[in-house]
């Protein structure tokens, strides 16, 4: 196995972990929320799904957008979980694409954009992908029992 397809199934494992997290809910608890100033269900799933777009337009994009607000407003605009889990599937579908066809070169080339993860090697985006969905899965398995349901094992 390749550098780019190792990781790529990084990639590949972490999308699978979180939407199996994410079959504990339904459509109608999308906009469940502990209180108005958190996430919703579905606005933390568009939020995991927003940054795999940031990290891979971060590392071989533009560079990384630093308007957090409007990251946070784009993501609060996402009021249905199945529009949330499609952009998950595009995000990391588009991650998957990225990071599964560029050279070794091209993944061990420094990311260029100094603001975050200066000098570290394009492929370490992935760890960062992979952490933050992860921190996501936990924080929703918290919703899934304030909601009174039994979280999915994931790794089942």
């Amino acid at each position: 196995m390749s550098y780019a397809e190792g990781l790529a199934a990084q990639l590949s494992m972490s999308r699978s972990l979180f939407k199996k997290t994410l079959e504990t809910f339904t459509e109608e608890d999308s906009g469940f929320g502990p209180n108005p100033d958190v996430f919703t269900v579905a606005a933390h799933v568009a939020h995991a799904a927003g940054t795999v777009d940031w990290f891979v337009d971060g590392a071989f994009g533009d560079g990384w957008n630093m308007d957090f607000q409007g990251h946070l407003e784009e993501t609060k605009a996402v009021t249905s979980l199945a529009e949330a889990i499609a952009w998950v599937d595009r995000a990391y579908g588009r991650a998957i694409e990225v990071i599964g066809s560029a050279s070794d070169q091209d993944l061990h080339a420094p990311i260029e954009d100094p603001q975050i993860m200066e000098g570290q090697p394009r492929g370490a985006i992935v760890n960062g992908i992979v952490d933050h969905t992860a921190h996501h899965r936990g924080a929703l398995t918290v919703y899934a029992r304030l909601l009174g349901k039994v979280p999915v094992m994931p790794y089942a």
